[in-house]
This record gives structure tokens, C-alpha cells and sequence, in this order.
């Protein structure tokens, strides 16, 4: 993966800081016994799985260094662990450096605060109380260091406006990270009492239980992401024609959702109704998905109740929320024109404006049995002279603006093995979108 130049500069200029902050080292007096047990209990916790923690990282350990150490020791200590890390993603080296350098910073800022406020004073004398104030005030600036750095790296590298790549970033972690927070107090606190530094680790103990309830919590979800494999799998066994679009449309509904600043919580749960907005057609007859001729209106009549056999495969999958409404409604349409309820305007939930917007746009940048694909910037006119009848003006507007940045690159790609259809070039969306709409007669 190709890092641009103004991303390698930032991390950079990051590196550049975290060495700023270990220069005094050399002059101040480090319990090195300490930094040394402290860095391999962080190496140690980091080989973890990524998935299996919370809040991302290892943090307690961080903390206690901050609330322990001189402000220079303590960054030190993130240092082996985030160098030697596991990392999924390319360039290894980079993501390792950055991520080392970034928490760097952050622990030496939440130690010049703490130490700031006479924190470091407070837990050699245990005075838990005061200890706690200072560790409050802490807490939050090293959760604001990674938040501010994340939140530059999202700008630099993927041009993410600067505006959208910090919003939400530090309220979103720093209730986890406060968590944390508490259980680094307690072990530094431990750590100055009689009871001394194997007292502190007994602290560990509940954020390891964490960790192997989060992993159950994982495998579940996992055996539920298995059981949507299986079905979108089953549609595009059934109906040939669309083999990956369903993939597709979860992939431009994420997109469409992050552009809308949604919580990556919601960017995944539209993802999810992207991907199963059309599991309702098992329940269609095969010989009307793979009809080349016109439908009549029995048959038409058919296709369209299958939103509602989607909503009743879903409906008992807990976790995915208001994706169940976008697979009953991704087929409405603002005017009330649509199906299966003639929902008009704000009646139709947000979920199912964002898939509807990403499933006719997928359709038209698709070949079908009925259409010829068509170029993104013509989909794109198409969407935008169709907002305000057809699909929700905001939606189109945050997918053109996610397209321009990003591009079109769907992970699953359309089948082009199927000979277009005599439907004309400037035909509506509505007569072309879908197999299951009036696409296949001729209006």
C-alpha cells in the first residue's frame, strides 16, 4: 500500500515529537527497574489480538506509567510494545512507528499534567483522593493527545476534511479510556503501597476477564456475520444476474454513512443492510428473477413482496438494529411512489434512504441480463436528477462527495458475462434500477 508523502511527513513530525519528549532522559532520575517491568507488562498485553481489547490498546499500563514515572521515563514505555506489535495492515513499519511514537506523546502529556497538579505526590503518599482529582484532569489530556494525532492522520492521509476527521473522536473514546484510567490510578497507587508492585497487578485481573468477555462477544458476533455470508450467498446462487451486488451496496451504504458523519457503530449496522437488502428474493420464484422478458403484473406484483420476506428473515438478528427497516423499505421512495407501504419523506427511516441510494446506484454502474453499465458520473446525474422524487437529496450529495474522494473500487466487482438489454441509455432510475421494479417493461 502506497502511504502518500504528506502522510510519512506527519508521522514524521509525530516521531519527531516523541524523541523531544524522551531528550531529558539522561538528566532526570529514573527508577529504570520500574520503566523496565511496566514496558514488557505493556509488550506483553499487546500481542493480545487487537480484537480481543478494549478501547484499542492496553492502556491501564500507559496511565500507571504516567501517574509512576518522570514524564520522559514514563514515555518510554509504550515504546517495545507498540515497536513489536502485531499489524495486520501495510506498511507495517510505518503503522508500528506511528503508533509508538503517538503514544508516546500521549503519556508524556498525561504525565506533565498529572506530575502539574502534584499527582505524582499524591500516590507516593497514597492519598487516593487527591491522587484520583489529578488523575482526572490527566486522564482526559492524553485521551485528547490520541484524539487530536488520530484525528490528523485521518485528515492527512485519506482527506478526510478536517472538520469531519475529528468530530466525535474524543467523545467517542473517552468514556473507555477513563475506565482505564481508573484501573492505572489504582495500580500506581498500589504500587507506592506496602503491598508493592505484585499488589498492582492483581488489578489486571478484572480488565483480563474484560478481554475474554469481549472475545466471547466477538465469536458471537462472528457465527451472526457467517449466518448473513450464507444468505447473501444463497441470493446470489438464486439470482445470477446480481451475483455481488448485494456486497457492493453494503459498500457504497458505508460510505454514504461515514459521509454523514454516522458513529462506526451505525456505519456498521448499514453495512450489514447494504449486504442483506435483498435476502428476501430466496423467497422469490427463480423463474422471475432470471426472466428476460417483461414482467407482467402478477409477476410484478411478486418480486415486490420480497422486502417483506427479507424483514421476516432478519427480524429475530438482534444486533442488526435498524438495518431490519432498510430491508423492508429500501424500496420506498420519497414521492410515496414506492413499495411496500407508499412511505413518503421523513416517513422512511434514515437506514433505508441511505440503501436505497446505494442500491440503485450499484445497479446502474452494473451490467445486467436488462441493462448496460453505466459510467459512475452518469449513475451520479441520474441520482441527482431523481433527489426529491426518488431517493433523498442528502443521501446522493454524500455519496457524490464520498466518490470524488475516494473513488468507485468495490471489492466484489460486477459479473459483465451478460449481454445488455435494448433498454435506452436515458432511461429513468426507475426503469432500469432493478429486475423487481418496472425496470423490465417498458414504461
Amino acid at each position: 500500500m502506497d502511504v502518500p508523502v504528506r502522510a510519512r511527513a506527519y508521522v514524521s513530525c509525530v516521531v519527531v515529537g516523541a524523541l523531544i519528549c524522551l531528550l531529558p532522559l539522561p538528566t532526570v532520575r529514573t527508577p529504570w527497574w520500574a520503566v523496565l517491568l511496566l514496558a514488557v507488562l505493556y509488550g506483553c498485553c499487546e500481542q493480545v489480538p487487537a480484537r480481543w481489547r478494549f478501547a484499542g490498546t492496553f492502556y491501564p499500563v500507559l496511565l500507571a506509567a504516567a501517574f509512576l514515572l518522570p514524564p520522559s521515563a514514563a514515555a518510554l514505555v509504550p515504546l517495545p510494545g507498540a515497536l513489536l506489535s502485531p499489524v495486520e495492515q501495510r506498511p507495517r513499519w510505518l503503522r508500528r512507528l506511528w503508533r509508538a511514537a503517538q503514544l508516546a506523546v500521549a503519556v508524556w502529556v498525561a504525565a506533565r499534567v498529572h506530575g502539574a497538579l502534584g499527582g505524582r505526590d499524591a500516590v507516593g503518599a497514597c492519598d487516593v483522593p487527591y491522587a484520583l482529582g489529578a488523575a482526572g484532569v490527566a486522564v482526559p489530556a492524553f485521551c485528547l493527545v490520541l484524539s487530536v494525532l488520530d484525528g490528523g492522520i485521518l485528515a492527512v492521509a485519506e482527506r478526510v476534511p478536517v472538520r469531519r476527521a475529528w468530530r466525535g473522536l474524543f467523545p467517542r473514546s473517552l468514556a473507555p479510556i477513563a475506565v482505564h484510567g481508573l484501573a492505572g490510578i489504582m495500580m500506581a497507587v498500589l504500587w507506592r503501597s506496602p503491598y508493592g508492585p505484585v499488589a498492582a497487578l492483581l488489578v489486571l485481573l478484572p480488565m483480563c476477564v474484560s478481554w475474554w468477555a469481549f472475545a466471547q462477544y466477538h465469536r458471537e458476533r462472528g457465527a451472526h456475520r457467517a449466518t448473513i455470508r450464507a444468505l447473501v450467498q444463497a441470493v446470489d446462487i438464486k439470482d445470477g444476474y446480481t451475483r455481488g451486488h448485494s456486497e457492493r451496496v453494503g459498500q457504497a451504504s458505508m460510505m454514504i454513512a461515514r459521509e454523514l458523519g454516522m458513529s462506526d457503530e451505525r456505519v456498521e449496522v448499514l453495512r450489514f443492510a447494504g449486504i442483506l437488502h435483498d435476502v428476501g428474493k430466496l423467497g422469490v420464484p427463480t423463474r422471475l428473477l432470471r426472466k428476460d422478458g417483461p414482467l407482467t403484473p402478477e409477476e410484478r406484483r411478486v418480486i415486490e413482496l420480497h422486502p417483506e420476506y427479507g424483514h421476516e428473515m432478519v427480524r429475530g438478528i438482534s444486533f442488526l438494529g435498524e438495518a431490519r427497516a432498510a430491508v423492508l423499505h429500501h424500496h420506498e421512495r420519497l414521492d410515496g411512489s414506492g413499495y411496500p407501504y407508499g412511505l413518503r419523506g421523513s416517513q422512511i427511516p434514515e437506514s433505508a434512504r441511505v440503501v436505497a441510494v446505494a442500491d440503485a446506484f450499484d445497479a446502474m454502474t452494473s451490467t445486467r441480463c436488462y441493462s448496460r453499465a453505466r459510467p459512475v458520473d452518469v449513475a451520479l446525474r441520474e441520482l441527482e436528477r431523481c433527489a426529491g422524487a426518488q431517493f433523498d437529496p442528502m443521501m446522493v450529495r454524500a455519496l457524490v462527495r464520498a466518490l470524488s474522494r475516494h473513488g468507485w473500487h468495490p471489492a466484489v466487482t460486477a459479473d459483465d458475462v451478460h449481454p445488455p438489454s435494448t433498454v435506452p441509455p436515458d432511461a429513468p432510475v426507475s426503469s432500469r434500477t432493478h429486475p423487481d421494479t418496472v425496470g423490465r417493461s417498458t414504461p
